[in-house]
């Protein structure tokens, strides 16, 4: 992967393994990264493996351009961007808010995650309402072409244009900005997930099916065209004709299944606690961790030689 320098010292605010992600993309980008985070032990050992992959060329990539970890915010923060990562809970987004208006300068942008919480709630509890903007990432940051950028009319759109080349330019994303409140990432997701559920929950299928389905066929094409271009490529009246038979029959459902609500209400939630639509034995989810590390840089490989709309950039196949 190739990044174009930057020498910009940025303000990162979040604790888990997508800020951490975050932390060493921007580092890759050339800036410079104060990450405030509570954990910081957890921080340096993400930090510390990455640094031990070769095969990631960690070691070569941090070993000159260290990260800055503060557990306490300092009163002042001179930095002419900071970034947030917070989890999905709406008085966690304004106390952040709060605490990074409170030591920065007024023009200095913030782009915060949300997936579901609205922009303009976000601002109307802010200090500066038109410094406020949605960042959004999948992790690994460092390896993923992916970042939505969510703006509305009262968001300065200087702060966004500025972001979104710095993205480009720098950080090596494909971006995108949504003008509007909430972005497109999570519904799109939410709607395959909904139908996946209903599919297991009815007996028509297992959790192997529905992985394997999505893995061997839309896993192949998606990284290539997404799934509008693949529509044209296959003949859209196709697809008419099946949405026409099929849509009656999709799932509905306002709510998470009641089996999806056991299983969280029993604390199965993932490889973190060794269980979820699937088991996990002692050490699985760190490899299964190792193992995404290095499949999300090769696919980040594989996609950088197809590049949105790489026809027009000349991008030799």
């Amino acid at each position: 992967m190739s990044f174009i320098a930057a020498t910009e010292r940025i303000l990162l605010a979040g604790n888990g393994r997508l800020a951490y992600s975050l932390a060493i993309n921007l580092v890759r980008g050339g800036n410079k990264v104060v990450l405030f985070s509570q954990h910081r032990a957890e921080a340096e050992r993400y930090f510390g493996v990455y640094r031990k992959d070769f095969s990631l060329g960690g070691e070569e990539i941090l070993e000159h351009q260290e990260i800055e970890i503060v557990e306490t915010l300092p009163e002042q923060v001179y930095t002419k961007l900071a970034i947030a990562i917070t989890e999905e809970d709406v008085e966690a987004k304004m106390r952040m808010i709060e605490a990074l208006e409170l030591r920065l300068a007024p023009d200095c942008p913030i782009a915060i995650n949300s997936e579901t919480i609205s922009l303009a709630l976000l601002q109307k509890r802010s200090r500066y309402a038109d410094r406020i903007f949605l960042a959004n990432w999948v992790e690994p940051v460092d390896s993923s072409f992916f970042l939505e950028i969510v703006s509305n009319e009262i968001t300065n759109r200087i702060h966004v244009e500025n972001f979104e080349n710095k993205a480009r330019i720098h950080w090596g994303k494909d971006p995108f900005v949504i003008e509007g409140n909430t972005g497109i990432r999570t519904p799109l997701m939410a709607a395959m997930v909904r139908e996946a559920l209903y599919l297991v929950q009815n007996g028509y299928a297992s959790p192997e099916d529905i992985d394997r389905t999505c893995r061997n066929d839309p896993g192949y094409y998606l990284p290539f065209a997404g799934n509008l271009r693949y529509m044209d490529l296959m003949g859209t009246n196709v697809y008419g004709m099946v949405m026409k038979e099929l849509n009656p029959e999709l799932s509905t459902s306002t709510k998470p299944d009641d089996s999806f609500l056991s299983m969280l209400k029993n604390g199965e939630v993932g490889m973190r606690a060794d269980k979820g639509f699937y088991e996990y034995g002692q050490g699985e989810s760190e490899r299964w961790e190792k193992v995404l590390r290095k499949f999300s840089h090769q696919i980040y490989e594989l996609i950088g030689k197809y590049p949105f709309n790489y026809e027009q950039k000349k991008t030799d196949l």
